[in-house]
């Protein structure tokens, strides 16, 4: 763990360090890029995306391609939305 990721959330709580963010656009776009993905992994399976339901017969390489938009998705949280000194 690297201590800057303990140490800049404190300092910013208390003020200590300007901060900026990507913004909510930046995101969006962030956003979209993964889903493109997503799209594209479920069309490589033989599947479209947004048709197959969660449960017990889901196909691993599914639970796969939601796994890598899941990951993709926090990343743009991160990198996108968390403020920066």
């Amino acid at each position: 763990m690297k201590l800057s990721a303990f140490f800049i959330p404190i300092a910013l709580s208390l003020g200590a360090l300007p901060s900026a963010n990507a913004g909510i656009i930046g995101y969006g776009i962030c956003q979209t890029g993964c889903n493109v993905v997503a799209v594209a992994c479920y069309a490589a399976a033989g599947y479209t995306f947004g048709t197959v339901t969660a449960g017990l017969g889901t196909p691993a390489v599914i639970l796969g391609c939601n796994a890598a938009l899941g990951k993709c998705s926090a990343a743009c949280a991160i990198v996108a939305l968390t403020p920066t000194p």
